[in-house]
């Protein structure tokens, strides 16, 4: 054989030794997803990391490998806790659904699950942007919309508590009438954008979702923040708490309904937006 046979003989090889090596990654790479996505439904995160964690690093191409272990992270990140290690699990698992989001731009389950991240350690402004971006690929998402207006109250609801406080008062949830002006008057100014915004996109939730109840729950807490806003209008305050309270009532029964549903049995197996089975 002479040299230029024995080149290519070797080349050959050596290429069905690569593909051979890939394929048995593939494999690995598989086996690790799924023993992820079981150690994932037991509870048990810190497992479904590392595995998931292997997966990608056997085969960076394995669909779902990244979104798995962005998840499995974001599971562990502790609600409204701000020590440097859950912040470290946060920005781990953000950076990776970005990564999800270079090759799959529109992804809105990595939208929602890095606003969901940034909810949870308090960057309320960074969580807005994100959802508002899931708005944007889908107008009509009912769960970004209400997670929009549940922001903007949360915002306006501090606001108040920090202005009544600042001045030994406390909320009465009926507009704070008896308060006096140089309180609420600096804080109507504040907070009327945050009403206005956070009531069309709660609004939005229920037209697109109509027996969303928690956005109609919500839509009473916002229109007795509208009662702050309206301060020294008589007429407009006494129509947001009849307001206030008409979604009370149809938050309560729209809640009923949907628990009487849900106990009529069990209708087969369905997937949420999020793409979780139940």
């Amino acid at each position: 054989m002479n040299g230029t046979a024995r080149f290519w003989a070797l080349a050959v090889t050596l290429t069905g030794m690569v593909l051979s090596m890939s394929g048995c990654n593939q494999l690995l790479a598989r086996d690790q997803l799924n023993k992820g996505c079981d150690a994932y439904k037991s509870g048990h995160y810190d497992e479904a990391i590392e595995h998931f964690q292997k997966a990608t690093e056997l085969d960076p191409t394995l669909p779902m490998a990244k979104t798995y272990l962005a998840t499995a992270l974001a599971q562990n990140v502790a609600p409204g806790v701000t020590t440097p290690e859950n912040l470290t699990t946060a920005n781990r698992a953000i950076d990776i659904f970005q990564q999800v989001l270079t090759t799959n731009p529109n992804d809105v389950n990595s939208m929602k699950q890095i606003a969901g991240i940034y909810f949870s350690i308090k960057e309320l402004d960074k969580a807005e942007e994100w959802q508002k971006k899931v708005l944007a690929v889908d107008p009509n998402d009912p769960e970004a919309a209400y997670t929009v207006g549940v922001i903007d109250w949360t915002k306006a609801h501090e606001n108040k508590l920090k202005a009544l406080q600042d001045a030994g008062l406390n909320d009465d949830g009926k507009g704070n009438v008896k308060a006096p002006k140089k309180v609420m008057e600096p804080l109507s100014q504040e907070n009327a954008p945050l009403v206005e915004e956070g009531l069309k996109y709660l609004t939005l939730a229920v037209n697109n979702r109509s027996n969303y109840d928690d956005a109609m729950q919500y839509l009473n807490l916002i229109y007795r923040n509208k009662a702050d806003v309206d301060y020294g209008n008589v007429p407009a305050v006494t129509e947001d708490l009849a307001m206030a309270d008409q979604w009370t009532a149809k938050a309560m029964d729209t809640r009923k309904a949907n628990e009487a549903k849900k106990n009529q049995g069990p209708g087969g197996i369905t997937i949420d937006s999020s793409g979780q089975m139940h």
